[in-house]
């Protein structure tokens, strides 16, 4: 079940899976930044098995750079959607004993840029859930694990670069200079992080919980 705000991307992403995979894809256009969209998401779930928090879209910027309602606006999204959603569904995977919950976060939580004020203390909260809670689920019978990448080849991610570069080179144009510094000389593929998704959901990582995993090339 894909969850996003965007119908045309749902339904191209839903068609790209159903092309290589036998398994049955449904989506869901919803708002997770509201309540209607939450209950929406959570009225439709199921009886689920795994939960993957992966949605955000944090400005970047200073302190002073980044409005209140921006700031304001941008957590409800990833820091309180995250929260708020893992609330609504985790009862039923106690009541199952059984589940998965996988926080796709960002490195930024760990490394602090000043830049990305608002995203590095959003994210610094998301770990610091992710790593509480996954000490008191094991109880439950469901493990709750993490993710940090780093930059990922996204839309997201050019966007941030092109504010950096616009910063740093004086030209938004400019952006694709500054992956010539990271490692491999390039930004982290989408599937590297579906790929470790998909490996801490599974049975093969049983045994992790409270555990954030950073994917950033060594960087």
């Amino acid at each position: 079940m894909l969850v996003a705000r965007e119908e045309r991307a749902l339904e191209d992403t839903a068609n790209a899976i159903r092309s290589r995979r036998q398994v049955d894809v449904r989506t869901l256009s919803a708002d997770l930044s509201t309540r209607k969209g939450l209950e929406t998401v959570v009225s439709n779930a199921g009886d689920l098995d795994i939960l993957v928090n992966n949605a955000g879209a944090i400005p970047p910027g200073g302190l002073l750079d980044v409005s209140d309602e921006a700031w304001r606006s941008a957590w409800d999204l990833k820091v309180f959607g995250f929260i708020a959603l893992t609330r609504a569904l985790y009862p039923a995977m106690a009541a199952r004993r059984s589940g998965v919950i996988v926080n796709v976060i960002g490195v930024a939580g760990e490394k602090y840029p000043p830049g990305y004020i608002a995203g590095a203390t959003g994210n610094a909260a998301l770990m610091a859930l992710t790593r509480a809670l996954g000490r008191s689920s094991t109880a439950d019978g469901i493990r709750v694990v993490g993710i940090n990448p780093g930059p990922i080849a996204t839309a997201r991610q050019q966007m941030l670069a092109r504010a950096r570069a616009k910063k740093e080179l004086g030209d938004a144009e400019r952006w694709r200079e500054l992956y010539k510094t990271m490692p491999f000389g390039r930004a982290g593929k989408p599937e590297e992080i579906g790929h470790a998704v998909a490996f801490l959901a599974s049975p093969l990582s049983g045994y992790t919980s409270g555990t954030i995993l950073t994917i950033d090339g060594g960087g």
